[in-house]
């Protein structure tokens, strides 16, 4: 919360020492940044003007001539977040007491079935004449849902709270970044109702569960914070964690009144025009304070200056002020103003304006964007298809993803995340060893053609000379493979075993089926053109193919399960694959190829799904490579020119649109 208040303080400094030029926004000059300026006047500078530091002062006297101190300029910056669009609910006081409360204990993440019961005997045991309500009597209200949309699991808990008169919820365990979410939104619910609520998290949750709760509208979410990873406690631990360290946290959180500090630590900073003018300084303090404010990944940025911003607004037919998309998780405004910010601070060229458009609305895509707050780590990245790819120069041969061009809209997207959806390392983005910088690709349409295979695009509904971009996510890069046969059905072979092998989490320890974007290279896509004469024909021998052992699934889903722990559980491993095997599809089937084994035959699961894959010909023409991506599903969006496009690439030195379009 100290950055909030942060944000809060420079909002009031920059409001003293910023002065108003015109009656549309703030413009501010380096007075903005000196505490003890005078106060400015209408003949201050404007921030289309750069202004000068006076030289520093030299260390010691010399009798050599004084060194030429070069002056370093000074600019004034907008800022690059949108702004939200929920407004904080008033939350009804804590309670004086348990005693004769109906209290609420759910969730079903991380323990419950050991943490929960023994709180339940807590509570009853020190308020006799209290009621509990566990999981199975009344739900779980699930991710709060942003406005405007209806989630039938938060409605009828919420129906259930006041069906049931319940005084108190308490939920938990929060203990990744996609389960935190999920068990604050029982708290969100019931505080809506004007009922006290707590959270049970562990230690590296704690945050994520009070900006969820500040992101849909709750100023003030209490959090007993668990002390350590749930799943790696035995139930003796968790029992006593539960008891002494847990309980009291409970307690205090719903019988102690809120605070006016905890209060004011949900108020939002200014408000005024989004092109106000945020600060002013040299590139080396506006980088720092950009970093300072969670505006930056803390790499340097391009100043994002009025001016600069505004060159990037002709590149769209769309007003500055006109609502791109309101993006979770933070349910933030984001204009086509705000677009422009971020592409100036990521390095973009003005003309990559409607790509980046059409990428902030797909960042909104609850196919996209479901996993990017686990702690396993999803990488969102994101591919272009159609002309306007070629015409820009956005390459989708060898090193593309270190092209410039491809570089800075793979960096548009990470400083997107933050400044425009809210995602924040350590706040909402939980992945365990952090994350590597977004990238963007292209795939090869006139590859795909030359092969008899239709594009991506053109699979999903798109003309071959529409303009497309397509936001997915991975849960690793590299490692590809470098098939060395000219044989399509031993080809095919190894895909589906790199496939079986390449599933959610390492192991496939997660869930059975998962998304799967698979790069292939013209010369691989080539050789298996010649016996698959479609991706989905492809995809549905894979299907067959793609299988893995069930003992293989049972054991890592049984040691490594992601949502908590089976070993020493109700079930034994024996029994587990019995599981398995009901549940997944286990059936006999003809051992793969690529087992070294006796028998003709083994039980299997299944690893595909149809619809799950995205098959991509693209990087380098003169390779024999394949790299299957495990991940999220995807969101394609339509990418607008402008109507006076083919007039804009001219005065900018580009060839016409139409010397890149393909007959299909």
């Amino acid at each position: 919360m100290t950055n909030v208040k942060h944000f809060i303080a420079i909002s009031l400094a920059f409001t003293i020492f910023c002065f108003e030029l015109s009656a549309q926004r703030i413009i501010c000059d380096e007075t903005c940044k000196l505490a003890d300026a005078p106060p400015a006047t209408a003949e201050a500078p404007s921030s289309k003007q750069m202004h000068a530091k006076p030289p520093s002062p030299t260390r010691k006297a010399s009798t050599a001539p004084a060194p030429v101190v070069k002056e370093e300029a000074g600019y004034a910056v907008v800022s690059p977040v949108g702004r939200s669009s929920v407004e904080m609910i008033p939350q009804a006081p804590r309670l004086e007491t348990l005693e004769g409360k109906t209290i609420a204990v759910v969730g079903v993440s991380f323990m419950t079935s050991v943490t929960h019961p023994e709180i339940k005997r807590l509570i009853l045991e020190n308020y006799p004449t209290a009621k509990v309500l566990l999981l199975d009597e009344i739900g779980i209200a699930g991710p709060y849902p942003a406005p405007g949309v209806v989630r039938r699991a938060k409605d009828e808990f919420q129906a259930k709270l006041q069906e049931l008169g319940v005084d108190a919820v308490i939920s938990g365990n929060g203990g990744c970044g996609l389960c935190t979410p999920k068990e604050t939104g029982s708290c969100i619910a019931a505080e809506y109702l004007g009922i006290p609520s707590v959270v049970i998290a562990g230690p590296g949750f704690v945050d994520q569960a009070r900006y969820t709760a500040l992101n849909n509208g709750v100023p003030v979410m209490r959090v007993a914070q668990y002390p350590g990873a749930f799943a790696t406690h035995t139930a003796e631990e968790l029992i006593k964690n539960t008891r002494n360290v847990l309980w009291p946290q409970i307690v205090q959180a719903l019988t102690t009144p809120i605070s006016a500090e905890e209060r004011s630590e949900g108020i939002s900073g200014k408000k005024g025009d989004i092109r106000d003018d945020a600060f002013y300084g040299t590139v080396d303090e506006i980088n720092t304070y950009f970093t300072e404010m969670k505006w930056s990944d803390g790499l340097p940025i391009v100043p994002p200056t009025f001016e600069k911003v505004e060159s990037f607004l002709k590149y769209t037919d769309k007003s500055w002020d006109e609502t791109v998309a309101v993006l979770p998780i933070a349910h933030r405004n984001t204009t086509v103003w705000h677009v422009a910010v971020n592409a100036v601070m990521a390095g973009c060229k003005p003309e990559y304006m409607p790509i980046l458009i059409a990428l902030t609305k797909g960042l909104g895509d609850g196919n996209f964007r479901r996993t990017l707050a686990s702690t396993h780590a999803w990488i969102p990245y994101s591919w272009l298809n159609g002309p306007v790819a070629r015409q820009l120069g956005i390459d989708s041969g060898q090193g593309q993803i270190n092209e410039a061009a491809n570089l800075v809209i793979g960096r548009f997207m990470t400083l997107a995340l933050m400044n425009l959806c809210g995602y924040y390392v350590k706040q909402d983005r939980m992945g365990t060893f952090g994350y590597p910088m977004s990238w963007c690709m292209v795939e090869d349409d006139a590859a795909c053609l030359r092969i008899g295979w239709k594009p991506y695009h053109v699979r999903k509904g798109f003309d071959i000379n529409d303009n497309t971009i397509t936001l997915g996510s991975t849960l690793l890069w590299g490692n590809n493979m470098a098939p060395s046969t000219t044989d399509p059905v031993k080809l095919m072979e190894l895909l589906a075993w790199d496939i079986s092998e390449r599933s959610q989490f390492a192991l496939g320890s997660g869930r059975q089926f998962t998304f799967r974007t698979i790069l292939m290279t013209e010369p691989v896509a080539g050789i298996l053109a010649g016996k698959y004469k479609s991706p989905e024909a492809l995809e549905k021998v894979l299907i067959d193919e793609s299988r893995r052992p069930v003992k293989e699934r049972a054991f890592a889903n049984y040691y490594a399960n992601p949502g908590g722990a089976k070993d020493g559980g109700e079930h034994t491993l024996r029994q587990y694959q019995g599981h398995i095997r009901k549940d997944e599809g286990g059936k006999m089937s003809p051992t793969p190829p690529w087992y070294d084994s006796p028998e003709s035959e083994q039980l299997t699961i299944p690893t595909m799904q149809r619809g799950m894959t995205a098959f991509l010909i693209t990087g380098d023409a003169a390779r024999n490579k394949v790299q299957t991506m495990p991940g999220g599903g995807y969101a394609t969006v339509a990418i607008e020119l402008p109507r006076d496009w083919d007039r804009l690439m001219a005065e900018s030195g580009y060839q016409p649109l139409s010397d890149f379009l393909l007959d299909y």
